[in-house]
């Protein structure tokens, strides 16, 4: 019993990062109806920006604060000069160039900073906290549960009570008539990049110092998990980033606890082929999807 417990408590923090980062994948599908391949790479890039300045000030806060802006700034970057000027001709024009961009990016890191593993230091105690003799979350997974629902709940006020929240929700499901009504669809679309990339920065520096460390190829598994999640939870809807992450977390903790490390991809694997069998929108997609 004691067992599952710290297991369930352990898989909630790490679903929590899950959710966050297919929330962003999210936010990319709203916003510009594709699915963007190239957001790990963008992450991990802004995560080696967070590691950058935390080294040479020696603060975490300022590398996060560091990581989130580059996040934002690399999500510019590629809306205002990749993807603007790819063909909108076909949906796969977005993917290739996207998945293009992964392979540059990746290399340049790896020429940058060499393929070694480099420790990034959590802010917080990684051990866990023992409650009537039963091990619970670390204050580090603390930490990652509160910045998760944080960052959800301002976003989730951000869409529903804000007049930007307004017009970026416009945007993605009307933009021809949010243009005649003067909302400039354009900059919409780029704000909602910039906001899915840092998001998913975010997601990324909260995940490294847990892992084994930081190299050119430390988000990849993260992406793969954080897509699956997206799928289950329908790519139309943040509430399903939400339980979703959360229970594909919780699902991978378990099955990697007692049947090891190696079982946890195909537990993922068989939750999301069984979704995609019985509501291949999601679980939470909506009814009624926009057309591009």
């Amino acid at each position: 019993m004691d067992r599952l417990l710290f297991l369930l408590a352990t898989g909630l923090a790490r679903g929590a990062i899950f959710a966050l980062f297919a929330l962003s994948l999210v936010l990319i599908w709203r916003a510009a109806r594709i699915v963007n391949f190239a957001q790990g790479a963008m992450a991990l890039v802004a995560t080696y920006a967070a590691f950058a300045v935390t080294g040479l000030t020696g603060s975490y806060w300022a590398g996060l604060a560091a990581g989130l802006i580059a996040g934002a700034a690399i999500g510019l970057g590629v809306e205002r000069g990749l993807m603007r000027f790819a063909p909108h001709s076909s949906p796969l024009s977005g993917v290739i160039v996207a998945i293009g961009l992964v392979m540059v990016l990746q290399s340049l890191l790896g020429i940058l900073f060499g393929a070694q593993y480099l420790p990034m230091r959590a802010p917080f105690d990684d051990s866990p906290i023992m409650v009537g003799g039963v091990p619970l979350l670390s204050p580090y997974d603390l930490f990652v549960l509160v910045v998760a629902l944080a960052v959800m709940a301002v976003l989730a006020v951000l869409f529903t009570r804000t007049s930007l929240g307004l017009q970026l929700r416009a945007s993605a499901f009307a933009p021809e008539v949010s243009r005649v009504l003067g909302v400039r669809v354009s900059r919409m679309v780029t704000i909602g990049w910039m906001l899915s990339a840092a998001v998913a920065a975010l997601a990324a520096m909260l995940l490294v110092p847990t892992e084994l460390g930081l190299n050119p190829h430390a988000t990849d598994m993260l992406f793969v998990y954080a897509f699956a999640v997206a799928v289950v939870g329908g790519l139309d809807s943040p509430v399903g980033a939400l339980v979703g992450g959360l229970v594909v977390g919780v699902a991978m903790t378990l099955v990697t606890g007692y049947l090891g490390a190696t079982v946890a991809p195909i537990g993922v694997l068989v939750l999301l082929v069984g979704v995609l069998l019985v509501r291949p929108g999601g679980m939470f997609s909506l009814r009624e999807a926009r057309s591009a």
